[in-house]
């Protein structure tokens, strides 16, 4: 994604394969489903509540889906751990004392994730994928919104949905190495077409409305320009005006 890169306007097959699926539904089925409603939306909004309560910057509500900005928040920071790959490092991961995983004797408290890198990428996942011929640096991309206020660097959510369905990578910065390609192509049997280290392969079971409710509070965080001083072949800087 522009680990682990929406984010995330539901399509017409969507919208067809919903309504074949209420016809084939069995009356007992319906009821069941509807009888248990009343608890589905709560846990929607206990996860709505929380996604607010955790989000480690201001959101942008305007013009946005209140409980979708809400849910996508609590699947980012409280189920994915999308910051734990799209921030720089570890140790600029979260604020004062510090990351939990290398405090001695351990934190006891809440920590807290440092808004200054959050999600803006520039974790070095290189040398990939190892030995000879790997790629030196492989960098998390920047999932906050661009100058279009589109989120990874002003992705559409059809696109954002290809992406975590089928690992698609729109940004080609590792092609696959050939004839004529440059120095940072992925060697044979990589896909240069597909994302390498996100995990697309499980992400891509969530639910249609799991990944609205991303791409949607994504669009929400503010623009960060990223980490500036690597390699501009493998990461570039957000534009955020």
């Amino acid at each position: 994604m522009k680990r682990f890169g929406v984010f995330f306007f539901i399509s017409a097959a969507v919208v067809l394969l919903c309504l074949g699926t209420m016809l084939v539904r069995s009356p007992q089925v319906r009821a069941q489903n509807d009888n248990n409603q009343g608890n589905q939306d709560n846990d929607d909004e206990s996860k709505i509540k929380q996604g607010f309560a955790i989000a480690p910057v201001k959101l942008n509500l305007k013009g946005r889906n209140r409980a979708l900005v809400g849910l996508g928040s609590y699947i980012v920071n409280a189920q994915a751990d999308c910051n734990g790959c799209y921030t720089l490092s570890p140790a600029v991961e979260y604020t004062p004392p510090g990351n939990p995983y290398l405090l001695s004797p351990p934190f006891s408290g809440k920590v807290t994730v440092d808004p200054t890198h959050y999600l803006a990428g520039g974790q070095d996942f290189g040398p990939f994928p190892g030995g000879p011929g790997s790629i030196p640096h492989l960098y998390s991309r920047n999932l906050t919104p661009d100058k279009t206020g589109l989120p990874e660097g002003g992705h559409t959510f059809e696109e954002f949905v290809q992406i975590i369905r089928h690992g698609t990578d729109f940004d080609h910065l590792h092609p696959s190495c050939g004839a004529g390609t440059p120095p940072n192509c992925l060697p044979f049997p990589f896909n240069g077409d597909l994302l390498q280290v996100m995990p697309w392969p499980t992400y891509a079971n969530m639910t249609d409305r799991d990944l609205l409710a991303i791409y949607t509070y994504l669009s929400a965080i503010p623009c960060n320009p990223g980490p500036s001083g690597l390699d501009p072949a493998l990461y570039e800087q957000n534009v955020c005006e």
